[in-house]
């Protein structure tokens, strides 16, 4: 098991780097380069033209190895893993799509959100029916915090694919400044490495052993000042590979305590404009998702990717303690934010 994880986060790491590094040049000579929204924060626009798609950097690695290992490993290495691979790999290929439809109409949207969400619950229905055919799952729901599980019958299914599309694109709201989301998700993966050897899953130990290399690979080019981002492109496989991780592991709601800072991410934009419409133009946070809201505060992207690292290993360490603590800082942040607005846009940019 040891062997496998070792091999994987060591060549994608390696294999990461090296893509960056030459691959770089190619994304800028296609003029591939990131469209800042013009409601996006005003100090982001330098990063106008910076290049994207990054996320292939570690999605191609990721997949090449995982799929040679399970041919090498093949007695232990179980169907979950390349079902879980195949996921994120799918939601992967909805970002690329996406990607490449801002770079055709020259602007900073792609994929209508309808077109997008009926993609995305496609691929987690497709999931769920391989991973229930291949008996990876059953239809109850493990509650951690209190050592029990719930039966849903077949009301799992339709929970798993609201749950999965929701944590995907919590996952992508998180991609908002340098090196944030991939800092996270490296961290999150982490756990549910030691969570696989724990109970002896070597596909889970191996597909996090991947993830993990490939994002500290990621990590060289997109850290503060970033060279590149990773595009919805990696965001949607990193979404879809944490969640299938959980899944995986069959401790499905794990991934709200561990992702404390996904969960904090999408609520913060739910609460955002759901007090603006509301309170016909106010807002409770200075800027959502709540990333930009700090930024506002004066934190520069690397202490904000800082503290999200230590909430995130926290989490690992203890995910009770911190998911209420992090509520905390929720409301907390809702209380100090600034409400006044004249500006109609409710993400508050």
């Amino acid at each position: 098991m040891y062997l496998s994880f070792i091999i994987s986060l060591v060549i994608c790491l390696i294999a990461s780097a090296l893509l960056g590094r030459f691959l770089i040049p190619v994304l800028k000579s296609k003029k591939l380069g990131q469209k800042i929204l013009e409601i996006g924060p005003r100090w982001h626009a330098s990063k106008e033209g910076t290049p994207t798609m990054g996320g292939i950097f570690f999605i191609i690695p990721c997949t090449v190895v995982c799929v040679i290992l399970s041919f090498i490993f093949f007695d232990k290495l179980s169907a979950p893993m390349l079902i879980t691979l195949g996921m994120a790999v799918a939601f992967g290929l909805v970002g690329v799509t996406d990607d490449l439809t801002k770079f055709a109409k020259k602007r900073n949207e792609g994929l209508t959100p309808f077109q997008k969400m009926a993609f995305q619950f496609i691929v987690a229905a497709l999931y769920l029916f391989l991973m229930a055919k291949a008996g990876a799952i059953d239809t109850s729901i493990s509650l951690a915090i209190i050592n029990k599980e719930l039966e849903l019958g077949f009301f799992y299914y339709v929970f798993s694919i609201l749950f999965i599309v929701g944590m995907v694109n919590s996952v992508n709201l998180t991609d908002g400044i340098d090196g944030l989301c991939a800092t996270v998700s490296a961290v999150v993966c982490a756990f549910f490495a030691v969570f696989a050897f724990s109970v002896g899953d070597i596909g889970a130990a191996t597909f996090s052993g991947a993830v993990i290399g490939g994002l500290l690979g990621f990590l060289i080019f997109n850290i503060y000042p970033a060279k590149v981002f990773m595009g919805d492109t990696g965001s949607l496989f990193l979404g879809g590979a944490v969640t299938g991780l959980a899944y995986m592991l069959k401790y499905e709601l794990i991934i709200l305590l561990v992702g404390i800072v996904y969960f904090c991410e999408i609520m913060s934009v739910v609460l955002q404009v759901s007090y603006f419409k509301l309170t016909h133009g106010k807002r409770l946070f200075k800027m959502a998702p709540i990333h930009h809201h700090f930024e506002k505060l004066g934190f520069s992207e690397n202490k904000i990717d800082l503290c999200a690292f230590a909430i995130t290993a926290r989490a690992v360490n203890n995910p009770v303690t911190i998911r209420f603590f992090m509520i905390s800082i929720i409301y907390s942040g809702l209380y100090a934010a600034k409400i006044k607005t004249t500006n109609q846009n409710p993400t508050g940019f």
